[in-house]
């Protein structure tokens, strides 16, 4: 059988609004081999990963391992890791990094205050500060949990690291392999998929100036996937690539059908209709799984701007 990210992209999938939700992000370096679950199976002590996944659970705190692109074979800890937290939220975006050598500090954390974008909870805790060098694209690579992330993201992550880009990473899941080569810019939490050395290049060039790319953008991590879909189709009419512009303010019903409102930072408003649909004809979601299925995919079916009364506008 093809691998999933073939049948993927010989059926034009769309990509927008298929990118994982998460205000905040935490990495943790870790080298070596990763496991399908690189929490609990890879050279981290599994415990501390268990203990990491149910600090972070309900926060809006989403976990994963990092490391540098190149080979990773089984070998001893690092001394030092380093460990990042991104808040993507537009108003409070936010990268801040610190050095580790005990990942056990991580527990330390208040990983309610985390979600909710206070940068000094991680400040306190790790002795971090704002992240000054490059934006970090991190490139899932982790083929235990789809075999394409290891033959499309690996090289991919190469490619950009020989290339000088700096902030470069391997990580262990961003969701939808169907899509890989995948990525995950921060600090503003845009999610690419089907990407390469070349469009990530410019993808970075426009972060580096606050800006954002919309073509293969599978959306922001600071909003659910009716969010994402809904964004990313006010910015293809309006033609906006400022990061920090557009801000999900409400999303009403549920699914299949969704009311979003989405709110410029000049005051416009729209109102944009989300619907969820099965990706015909079935094909399969996961390069391990034999049975073909019809994955849920967020369709836009109308958008309009909208007036909101002095009270409800942000």
């Amino acid at each position: 059988m093809s691998i999933c990210s073939t049948v993927s992209r010989d059926l034009d999938e769309p990509v927008a609004g298929t990118a994982p939700a998460a205000r905040t992000w935490l990495l943790l370096e870790q080298t070596g081999p990763w496991g399908a679950k690189a929490l609990t199976s890879s050279h981290l002590d599994p415990a501390l990963g268990r203990a990491l996944e149910a600090a972070a659970k309900g926060t809006g705190v989403r976990l994963a391992l990092i490391r540098r692109p190149g080979r990773h074979a089984d070998g001893h800890a690092p001394g030092t890791r380093r460990v990042y937290a991104g808040h993507t939220v537009p108003g409070n975006v936010w990268l801040h990094g610190a050095t580790v050598t005990d990942p056990r500090r991580l527990l330390d954390l208040d990983f309610a205050a985390l979600g909710r974008g206070d940068r000094s909870a991680f400040d306190t805790a790790l002795g971090g500060a704002p992240h000054e060098g490059a934006p970090l694209a991190l490139v899932c690579t982790n083929g235990k949990r789809d075999r394409c992330c290891a033959i499309l993201g690996r090289p991919l992550a190469a490619e950009l690291a020989a290339s000088g880009a700096e902030g470069t990473w391997e990580v262990t899941h961003l969701g939808g392999h169907r899509f890989s080569p995948t990525i995950l810019v921060l600090p503003h939490g845009y999610a690419y998929g089907r990407v390469d050395a070349r469009s990530v290049g410019e993808i970075l060039h426009r972060v580096r100036e606050g800006r954002m790319v919309v073509s293969g953008c599978r959306g922001s991590t600071a909003w659910e996937r009716p969010g994402q879909a809904a964004e990313l189709a006010v910015r293809a009419e309006t033609g906006e690539d400022a990061a920090e512009a557009l801000t999900v303010v409400r999303t009403e019903r549920s699914a299949p059908h969704w009311e979003v409102t989405v709110a410029h930072a000049d005051g416009r408003h729209w109102r944009v209709t989300v619907a969820q649909a099965a990706a015909l004809p079935p094909r399969p979601e996961s390069c391990a799984s034999s049975v073909l299925g019809s994955p849920a995919h967020m369709r836009v079916t109308a958008l309009r701007p909208v007036a909101l009364p002095t009270s409800l506008a942000v």
